[in-house]
């Protein structure tokens, strides 16, 4: 991770690690997020979190594809997808319900 995050998507992603809370998860689950130009995978266990930068793998668990400026408001809590999101394509998931799980395991 680079010390001085580029973007505050990748500040978020920077301290994932620091910020996850073990035991949220208990079996491992990879995520894919592709937020515009910005692409990270975070693989959460009983014990840890891992991020990397870019997509490591195509079997991802959970795939999310959205705009950076819709992660960052769902991220913050000043926006809470509802199904139209997924209908109408402004977010992609093949799992919205993780999601929120996803964000539970930080808080």
């Amino acid at each position: 991770m680079p010390d001085k995050p580029s973007s505050p998507i990748a500040a978020i992603f920077s301290n994932l690690e620091k910020k996850y809370r073990p035991g949220a998860y208990t079996k491992p689950t990879t995520f894919y997020f592709s937020l515009d130009d910005e692409k990270w995978t975070v693989t959460l266990d009983a014990k840890a979190c891992r991020v990397t930068k870019g997509k490591v793998t195509d079997q991802a668990d959970v795939v999310l594809k959205t705009s950076s400026d819709l992660f960052l408001q769902m991220w913050r809590g000043e926006y809470q997808p509802g199904a139209g999101d997924f209908f109408t394509g402004r977010i992609k998931s093949n799992d919205p319900q993780a999601l929120k799980t996803f964000m539970a395991a930080f808080s």
